[in-house]
């Protein structure tokens, strides 16, 4: 009890100098160690004094004296779990670094030992998960004795702790840290099948870690022992989350595919992959699985086997990285990576059958020949086409083609050449059994199923394919998805975008199934949640609206942007492609004509000799009779023509274009008829198109027609795309019963 009494003092009369005389407090303190070499307090009292005055050799030799004296004391566990948070941490700041120092200045069996014991202290899996990782990296020999126990711990702690997906704090530290250090050591000797267990869990890490969601607010799942992928306070401009339990700078991964390929070249090496020669690239490796795929059906057994688990576990992440790449190009908002204003601007992207030889399917040279007058007002290079320098595009098989805008698309080359990738894996995959049973394998346990941008690249894949049937049952969910339910509000924004995607592809694959009333219906549902662009900015972007007429080759797809600008010009010359051929039938069928010529007025005049063409029908019927005429009509030359038809000199045709009488004006201002007189008279330029009407078309007419002409005259100002919206709106129930 005396010998008690007396450490205390010595260690009390100690810390009262350590402030006034700090060499007189270390005196004090050496003489009661060597007094009482047994009592810890003094020594870690010394410690204390050493530390504080952040003397890095002297702390060292005392910790090192404790640790191997005193190996049961609490505190001086509390000391080394210090110390090892500095160890984990990337803090820069003196006291951090000074820990460090004092950590290194300790022998190497020592520092090794230490972490092994503090390892054992901890009970937060995570956090005994971070300590060995400590272990590992700086003694490399270590890995051999605990790499796979700790790699499959962490897997583990995924199951026990219910994470539903594959982007946690376990696997990140698993993939990004353990395993490149069990798979570089080449003491190990693992297992092939070990080997492509932790191939695809890597994998599978990855592709979760770039697909993940835009949303701030998205919790990607784990626990206090786990973690929690999250991303508070973050702007939607730089998406970013920290995983708990890892500090923000940890949860970033850099390249990811790049990690995720040289892991396969790693393991390419221990499993001895046919053919192997370390591919530095995702074209090379690709090259290479497709060689083996032509010699798979020569091999057998256990050849063959380790043949065909090389060929589906490469061929399936080209897929998949083929396949993000062109989702991300076509419908970027999907993807955390992505800033919410490069997502707005440039997606997303519909692949849709191309229109561009609607106007030129049909047989018109009779026409041009009747109506040579009509067709030498259009002045010499006044169609204005796109050049073959700004529009481009790509396709093998088939024969099909995909179009697109480069002005629109900068990265287009690039695009579609990953769904091209995309799509030959996916062959590859199918073209033997056995890969198709294995990477079936592969996606039920990733649970590819629930991938929303997968599923959009498989859709797309299908409408290349031309199986319409099967992408429509796939759209028909995604447009599910963003329908409004009763008594909801019509979606916007993003939500609004989606629902219109879905919708289009819809309409564009019941057009090339030849059901023209379900493509009709889905269009007008589209246009009828649009609103139309202004006049100007349909002249602004006139020259890049305008396409070539070019002969159709089998089924031409097109990538088309989902804008109004874009989408409601697509629908309308959907319709006309869904009328025209009912129109230009042996049989008669005013109705459906009236609507191609109302439907003509756009992008004029590519139209026009298509326009010829239902003229000289109408001539060749004698009559015809369409009361929307003075409803939807307002192109100065179609109205010219019309007008020039009910006069001797144009056959003296019966038109019935008049609507219900109470729409006409009757009786319009004196100043007003003699304006129009004199226009229709003497020739008129409207809307900067440079045409005139010349032919007197008030000799012989009766006097509701040449109202009703006369006022139409002054309606072609009018936002064609505002009155072309009406129609589609106005009159979209008898649009639909036009059609069978």
């Amino acid at each position: 009890m005396s010998a008690q009494k007396d450490c205390e003092f010595l260690v009390k009369k100690a810390r009262e100098l350590v402030s006034e005389d700090p060499c007189a407090a270390k005196a004090w303190l050496i003489t009661a160690r060597t007094l009482y070499p047994a009592d810890f307090n003094i020594q870690y009292e010394m410690y204390i004094i050493e530390r504080n005055a952040e003397k890095t050799a002297s702390a060292g030799r005392l910790l090192y004296d404790m640790f191997i004296n005193f190996p049961d004391q609490p505190i001086v566990w509390r000391e080394i779990s210090v110390i090892t948070a500095a160890l984990r941490s990337d803090s820069q700041d003196k006291h951090a670094q000074f820990l460090r120092g004092l950590f290194e200045t300790l022998p190497g069996r020592v520092q090794c030992e230490m972490l092994l014991k503090a390892t054992e202290q901890c009970f937060n899996t995570l956090e005994k998960a971070e300590m060995l990782l400590l272990l590992l990296k700086r003694f490399p020999e270590s890995v051999v004795q605990h790499g796979v126990n700790l790699g499959e711990t962490l897997l583990e702690a995924e199951v026990s702790e219910n994470v539903e997906t594959p982007v946690n704090c376990f696997r990140k530290l698993f993939v990004c840290d353990v395993l490149p250090l069990v798979m570089n050591n080449m003491d190990m000797r693992l297992p092939t099948s070990l080997m492509q267990k932790y191939i695809l869990k890597a994998a599978e890490f990855y592709i979760g870690y770039v697909s993940r969601g835009p949303s701030p607010d998205v919790q990607i799942q784990g626990t206090q022992d786990g973690g929690t992928l999250k991303s508070p306070g973050v702007s939607r401009g730089s998406q970013r989350y920290v995983i708990d339990g890892l500090s923000e700078k940890s949860s970033v991964v850099a390249e990811p595919w790049e990690r995720l390929l040289d892991i396969v070249t790693v393991v390419g090496a221990r499993c001895e992959w046919q053919g192997d020669k370390g591919q530095r690239n995702y074209v090379d490796l690709f090259q290479r699985v497709k060689e083996l795929c032509r010699y798979l059906p020569s091999l057998e057994g256990e050849t063959r086997s380790r043949c065909c688990s090389q060929v589906v576990i490469c061929t399936a992440l080209i897929l998949f990285r083929s396949a993000f790449l062109y989702v991300s190009a076509v419908q970027p908002s999907l993807f955390q990576g992505q800033s919410l204003l490069h997502a707005m601007n440039s997606g997303p992207w519909i692949l849709v059958e191309d229109l561009s030889s609607v106007y030129s399917d049909v047989d018109v040279e009779r026409a041009a020949l009747k109506h040579a007058h009509k067709k030498r007002k259009l002045v010499d290079g006044r169609e204005k086409t796109m050049s073959s320098d700004d529009e481009e595009g790509l396709g093998k098989s088939r024969g099909r083609h995909i179009f697109v805008n480069k002005a629109e698309m900068p990265s287009w080359a690039e695009t579609l050449e990953s769904f091209r990738t995309a799509r030959e894996s996916w062959d590859l995959l199918y073209s033997h059994d056995g890969l198709e049973t294995e990477f079936k394998k592969i996606c039920a346990a990733w649970k590819t199923e629930s991938w929303l941008w997968f599923r959009i690249f498989l859709t797309d894949m299908i409408i290349y394919q031309g199986q319409y049937r099967k992408a429509l049952s796939s759209l028909h969910q995604m447009a599910a998805v963003h329908q409004p339910q009763p008594g909801q509000q019509s979606p916007s924004g993003q939500a609004s975008l989606e629902h219109h995607r879905a919708l289009i592809q819809q309409a564009s694959c019941h057009y090339a199934l030849g059901e023209y009333r379900m493509a009709c219906e889905k269009l007008l549902d589209v246009v009828g949640g649009l609103v139309p662009p202004s006049q100007d900015l349909n002249r602004s972007h006139e020259d890049q609206g305008r396409t070539k007429t070019r002969p159709r080759r089998g089924n031409d797809l097109r990538l088309l942007p989902c804008t109004s600008r874009a989408v409601l010009p697509f629908c309308l010359q959907l319709m006309l492609a869904l009328f025209k051929l009912r129109a230009f039938t042996d049989s008669r069928d005013d109705l459906s004509l009236g609507h191609v010529v109302v439907l003509l007025q756009f992008d004029w005049p590519q139209g026009e000799m298509l326009f010829l063409k239902a003229v000289e029908k109408i001539c060749q019927q004698g009559s015809f009779q369409y009361e929307n005429f003075f409803n939807y009509v307002t192109n100065i030359d179609m109205l010219e023509e019309f007008a020039y038809l009910r006069t001797p000199e144009g056959g003296r045709i019966q038109l019935e274009l008049l609507p219900n009488q109470g729409m006409l004006i009757k009786n319009p201002s004196p100043a007003l008829g003699v304006e129009l007189n004199t226009l229709l008279l003497q020739g008129v330029q409207t809307m900067d198109r440079h045409h005139t009407v010349t032919r007197g078309i008030t000799k012989g007419v009766k006097e509701d027609f040449r109202l009703a002409m006369e006022r139409q005259v002054s309606r072609c100002g009018e936002n064609l795309f505002s009155v072309l919206h009406r129609f589609c709106v106005n009159e979209k129930i008898i649009i639909i019963q036009s059609l069978p």
